[in-house]
């Protein structure tokens, strides 16, 4: 029989495994800065050296990178799907702007019934809390504030999908939202109406999640992003 003795796992291996894991689920972010040295290796149990083999393996990978003087960083390059010559041509050409509206539309409808059904309470408290900032953030007409919020709460849903490939997936294209190569979500915040508007679709969509109706909380996703493609047209 083709079994083999088991061998226990270096301290180093299970380090790896717990931090990629942390970056699969999304809870590290591309750019985000690990704990020192000290604190990491306090938490994890396990001695500074084994934590120092465990960094090194996933620096080789380009999981993590190291910037002088400033500690260890999950690698911005995990958030960066988009070669930037293909970011620039989806820039000057009007056409990729309403694909990536359609894809947003199909995509986050499937993410909000997932979350509906999937997310834990705590999931729907983050997104519901996400939603009174933006209500908080409307009177005081602030178009940056506004984007920023804007752009929370669709990557929250994403994250209450419990789905990896679907949160870096959507990540990825957030990010060129947030770029604006598609288009400026600041300028939608600056008209009195369009801002009416896209608060009470919000709205909706947080409502139907509260709820856990899947099928209201596609629907009002696919109502807003529709909005959006009329606004932009």
């Amino acid at each position: 029989m083709p079994f083999q003795p088991v061998q226990p796992e270096k301290l180093s291996r299970s380090v790896v495994r717990q931090i990629e894991q942390l970056i699969l689920r999304g809870i590290l972010r591309p750019g985000e800065r690990l704990p020192s040295e000290r604190e990491l290796s306090e938490k994890m149990a396990v001695s500074r050296p084994s934590l120092r083999e465990a960094v090194a393996e996933m620096q080789s990978r380009g999981l993590l990178e190291s910037r002088a003087g400033a500690g260890i960083f999950v690698s911005d390059a995990l958030g960066s799907t988009f070669p930037p010559a293909l970011c620039q041509l989806f820039a000057t050409h009007d056409e990729a702007v309403f694909d990536y509206l359609d894809f947003r539309r199909d995509m986050e409808g499937l993410a909000g019934e997932r979350a509906a059904r999937l997310g834990s309470d705590a999931d729907l408290q983050v997104i519901n809390e996400i939603f009174l900032k933006m209500e908080a953030a409307h009177p005081k007409r602030n178009p940056a504030d506004e984007a920023a919020l804007d752009a929370e709460f669709h990557l929250a849903i994403v994250e209450a999908s419990h789905n990896v490939i679907m949160l870096h997936m959507m990540r990825s294209m957030y990010d060129l939202l947030r770029q604006g190569v598609f288009y400026n979500r600041k300028v939608m915040f600056k008209q009195r109406t369009t801002r009416r508007d896209l608060l009470e679709q919000h709205r909706a969509i947080n409502d139907a999640l509260q709820a856990r109706d899947p099928a209201g909380t596609r629907a009002a996703i696919e109502a807003h992003l529709d909005y959006v493609g009329v606004a932009l047209g």
